[in-house]
């Protein structure tokens, strides 16, 4: 194999799909980049058995082939040859990269070996705006599990009825919900897709405000962005019903300027940031909310003024959960509604409650 490129293609390129290579395995293989030459077009591919990209690039090939590249390497030394012309030859299992006076060569790996990627996936479709599929994935994504424990926990729900979209993601301690509306759909659907593929379509996602279309068949998933190519597993099993978890009725709501909570619930966290839940109480009375927390450090107590209907509550808080929410809310103005202090509360926009991000409290030895 053998080609001319230029260093800023390949490098955009490989640092696309390179995010799909594993990180973690026992197969060589699976940590490559391959690389296929045809005709005028170079073909990068990568996956890890979970998530696969794959981008095409236009460049001058002398010699067509396939072979895999040392992914992280490949990428992290391509990325500093961004400003040059790249001939690049291959030949008895090593790469030789020419670029300006100089030469480097590279071990390199048979292409024989890499998985097959299925490209075919075209069953069943969903059609939505594309900042609407940024904004469903921005309030929601956030809030999967990171572990292994409960493996579906770490994908949101995509439930498409009619022409309304609801995605969840919940982690055992705190559940996040958005609404929105579909152009289009083959049928009414459910699927689990993991939060990592919805971070990485998120950044595939063009600026402009098209139309992004999501193909599913056979529990996969695929999006074709101009000239990437992202195809991914789905999760199978019974998501959580939110419908059960989320409180029907309220004992006490309350009404408060976002930035000035979250302002405050910043300044609380910093002296408990140390602790497993970085802790913070919320006092709430008839025109305030109390912010405080307590540590080793010091202690700070600050009032934000509010308007409370219902009952006064003290409850106690993962100060990282309640900041994340309130960060993903964008009016001026937001709800909180409780019923005690072990129950889990919600936070919602004030008006448009397309939006619901719901939050276990902290257990401490005055509410356990």
């Amino acid at each position: 194999m053998k080609f001319i490129c230029e260093g800023l293609d390949l490098s955009e390129a490989v640092l696309k799909v390179v995010k799909a290579c594993a990180v973690r395995t026992t197969v060589p293989v699976m940590e490559c980049i391959k690389i296929s030459a045809v005709n005028d077009t170079l073909t990068l591919t990568a996956t890890d058995g979970e998530i696969t990209i794959q981008k095409k690039i236009k460049a001058e090939i002398l010699e067509e082939g396939d072979i895999c590249v040392p992914g992280r390497y490949f990428s992290d030394f391509i990325k500093k040859l961004e400003s040059v012309q790249l001939t690049i030859y291959v030949e008895n299992g090593k790469m030789d990269i020419a670029y300006a006076d100089s030469n480097t060569s590279m071990q390199v790996l048979s292409a024989d070996d890499f998985p097959a990627v299925d490209t075919s996936v075209d069953e069943d479709s969903i059609v939505l705006k594309t900042e609407e599929l940024k904004r469903l994935i921005n309030a929601t994504a956030f809030c999967c599990a990171s572990d292994d424990s409960r493996p579906i926990l770490k994908g949101c729900q995509l439930v498409v009825t009619g022409s309304e979209i609801s995605v969840t993601a919940l982690d055992g301690f705190r559940l996040a919900t958005a609404k929105g509306e579909v152009i289009s759909s083959s049928k009414d659907m459910e699927i689990v897709c993991p939060a990592r593929t919805l971070n990485e379509i998120l950044k595939m996602l063009p600026s402009d405000d098209g139309e992004t279309e999501l193909k599913v068949k056979r529990g996969m998933l695929l999006i074709c962005v101009e000239d990437t190519i992202l195809t991914s597993c789905l999760y199978n099993g019974d998501f959580i019903k939110k419908e059960n978890i989320i409180p029907k009725s309220f004992l006490t709501t309350v009404k408060v300027e976002r930035n000035l909570l979250k302002e405050s619930i910043e300044r609380a966290a910093i002296l408990v940031r140390s602790d497993k839940n970085s802790l913070i109480i919320m006092d709430v009375t008839q025109d305030k909310i109390e912010v405080s927390s307590n540590s080793e450090i010091g202690n700070v107590k600050e009032p934000v003024k509010a308007q409370m209907e219902g009952k006064d509550l003290k409850i106690a808080m993962n100060s990282k959960f309640i900041t994340e929410a309130i960060n993903a809310l964008k009016e001026d103005e937001i709800v909180l509604s409780f019923n005690n202090q072990v129950q889990p509360f919600i936070c919602q926009n004030e008006q448009n409650k397309d939006v619901l991000y719901l939050i276990l409290p902290v257990r401490t030895g005055n509410n356990a």
